[in-house]
C-alpha cells in the first residue's frame, strides 16, 4: 500500500470511529483547531443589526507584517438553508496558523430569507473586513473574499457582480482577489431540492450565477473542486468559470484535486484531513502571490 493511500486510509478511520462514537466530524476538527492555538479569537463581533449579522475573528499570533496580515472573509456552505460560524473555527484557525487574518460570517438563511437577501447579508460582513482590516492589524489592500460550496457562490457573487457592494459603498477592485471552493456558478435549473426554494424554482431570478459575470476583467481568482464531487459539478462550475474568466484576461489559478469530496475538500483544511489535499497550502500561497490592489 502506498504511504498515500496509508494515510487517506487513516484519515478514514478517524472520521468512522468519530461516527461510532456519536461525536460530529466538525466538532472532532473543531477540538484539534482549539488545542493547536494559534490564533486569538474575537467572537460574536457584529457587522450588521440582526441577529445572523455576526462574525468571529480570527487573528494570527505571529508578528503582523509592517504593511499587516492578509485579510480573508469566509463564507460556509450549507444549500443557503444551514451552518453556524462556530463550526468553522477549524477554518479560520488554519489560516490564522498561517499568518492570515480570518473572519468567519454568518449570515440569513432560508427560509428567513431567500435569494438575494443572504448576499446583502455576505456584502455587510465583507464590507466589515474591508473598513476594519488596518485597525485588527490586517492589511486593506490585501483582502480576499473566500468561500466554499454555497458560500463559494456568496464569495463568487460579491466578486464578479458589483451590485452587492456597491450597496455598501465598496467594489470589486477593492478586493486584491477571490477564493472559490467547489461552488456552484453555474447550476441553474437546479435539481437539489434544497436550493430550488431559495432560487423561486422553476422562476429563477435573471443574474443570478456567476457564470453570468465571468466575461468582465475580474479580480485575480482561486478557484478548486474535488474531481469526483458528487453534490456541485467541478466540470459546469470551477472548469466552465476558470475558462470563461481566463478567457476575459483575468489571472486565474486552478486546482482540481483526484482525492477530496466535496465535503473534505473543506476539511482538508484541518491537520487529519491535509493529506486528502493540499488545498490550505495552495490558497496560502495564491494569498502570498497576488498583489496588494493599487
Amino acid at each position: 500500500m502506498s504511504l498515500l493511500k496509508s494515510m487517506l486510509t487513516f484519515s478514514a478511520l478517524i472520521f468512522s470511529a468519530c461516527v461510532l462514537l456519536s461525536c460530529s466530524p466538525v466538532r472532532l476538527l473543531n477540538s484539534i483547531a482549539s488545542a493547536g492555538g494559534g490564533y486569538t479569537l474575537k467572537a460574536n463581533v457584529e457587522y450588521g443589526s440582526l441577529s445572523r449579522q455576526k462574525l468571529d475573528i480570527y487573528l494570527p499570533k505571529t508578528k503582523a507584517p509592517n504593511e499587516g496580515w492578509p485579510v480573508v472573509v469566509f463564507f460556509y456552505g450549507g444549500s443557503w438553508n444551514s451552518g453556524e460560524r462556530s463550526e468553522y473555527k477549524f477554518v479560520g484557525a488554519s489560516l490564522a496558523a498561517r499568518g492570515v487574518l480570518v473572519l468567519v460570517a454568518d449570515y440569513r438563511l432560508y427560509p428567513e430569507v431567500r435569494y438575494p437577501e443572504f448576499l446583502r447579508d455576505s456584502a455587510l460582513a465583507l464590507a466589515y473586513g474591508l473598513e476594519h482590516a488596518a485597525v485588527l492589524g490586517g492589511n486593506p489592500k490585501r483582502v480576499f473574499v473566500m468561500g466554499h460550496s454555497a458560500g463559494g457562490y456568496n464569495a463568487a457573487m460579491l466578486a464578479l457582480d458589483s451590485r452587492w457592494l456597491a450597496e455598501t459603498n465598496h467594489k470589486p477592485t477593492d478586493l486584491a482577489g477571490w477564493i472559490g471552493l467547489a461552488g456552484p456558478y453555474d447550476f441553474f435549473p437546479t435539481d437539489n431540492l434544497e436550493a430550488q426554494p431559495v432560487f423561486f424554482h422553476p422562476n429563477y431570478p435573471a443574474k443570478a450565477q456567476p457564470i453570468e459575470f465571468g466575461s468582465a476583467l475580474a479580480i485575480p481568482t482561486f478557484l478548486a473542486a474535488a474531481t469526483d464531487d458528487k453534490l456541485v459539478s467541478p466540470t459546469r462550475s470551477t472548469q466552465a468559470l476558470a475558462n470563461k474568466l481566463k478567457a476575459s484576461g483575468t489571472q486565474v489559478t486552478l486546482h482540481l484535486y483526484d482525492h477530496a469530496s466535496h465535503t473534505t475538500l473543506i476539511g482538508a483544511f484541518s491537520a487529519p484531513l491535509r493529506v486528502i489535499a493540499p488545498v490550505r497550502e495552495d490558497v496560502v500561497e495564491f494569498i502570498e502571490h497576488t498583489k496588494p490592489r493599487d
